[in-house]
């Protein structure tokens, strides 16, 4: 006996695969194929047991069909039971995630309110500021054009006074009038002009990036499948060239 190395790309049929519908008959001895042998995993019938198949295990082919029945409802029902709790899984985590997302939204809706509360309020206070101290500067303006136009009314009175002297008859008497002018006018006092005072607004850059900060930030983790196992394989594909039984070697046997 001999080994042939066939390619690891071959695919390779089941029993299942090999169980034709109705009866069939072995092409060497004619009888009907009512066997499988197990080593060669091939349908024979009686006489081939004796023959190139023999030495090998079998089994029947209505017990193989029974046990793949069962192999099969078995695993569907698994299959099937493995789907339904998948979807009750992916559902409830569907109702969870949504919940999570309504109460980030909320939580964004919340803080932000706050914030503009905040902006306002601090809004209103700046300007109640401004108004408060602007008055004081203003009322300080007031005060001294008061004051400028009292000495300028005081200069109107006296100027009408000089101008009545002018038309008087000049004797001791109106020097002596003269000389009480003189020390009127000396009495109206120039005040010096301050330095006025002034406002201006110097705006703060803000960009969006700033108020999405000053908000908060979320996380979200992404939906990432499941990698699969897969199968490994141990060594080369052989099959015998008697009985055509094929058997999986270590990659060193040659």
């Amino acid at each position: 006996m001999y080994w042939q190395k066939l390619s690891r790309n071959h695919k390779f049929q089941n029993a299942s695969d090999l169980i034709p519908e109705g009866k069939s008959r072995c092409n060497e001895h004619k009888e009907e194929l009512t066997l499988i042998c197990n080593t060669c995993n091939a349908q024979i019938c009686t006489s081939c047991v004796t023959g190139k198949h023999n030495g090998h295990t079998f089994s029947k082919i209505v017990d193989v069909i029974v046990q793949l029945r069962e192999d099969n409802e078995t695993k569907l029902r698994g299959k099937t039971n493995e789907a339904n709790k998948n979807i009750q899984k992916i559902e409830e985590s569907l109702d969870v995630f949504d919940n999570s997302v309504e109460s980030v939204i909320k939580a964004i809706n919340d803080e932000g309110n706050m914030i503009k509360r905040m902006v306002v309020k601090s809004v209103a206070q700046m300007i109640t500021l401004v108004k408060e101290q602007s008055k004081k500067e203003k009322d300080k303006l007031l005060n001294m054009l008061s004051d400028a136009k009292s000495v300028l009314d005081g200069g109107h009175t006296l100027a009408r006074k000089r101008n009545e002297l002018d038309k008087t008859r000049q004797d001791g008497s109106l020097l002596q009038k003269i000389n009480n002018l003189k020390e009127e006018i000396d009495k109206l006092h120039i005040n010096s002009l301050p330095e006025f005072p002034n406002i201006s607004f110097s705006r703060k850059s803000v960009a969006e990036d700033d108020i999405r900060q000053l908000i908060g930030t979320y996380n979200i983790s992404k939906c990432a499948p499941v990698l699969e196992k897969k199968e490994q394989r141990h060594g080369d594909l052989y099959r015998c060239s008697s009985c055509g039984r094929e058997e999986v070697l270590p990659f060193e046997v040659l």
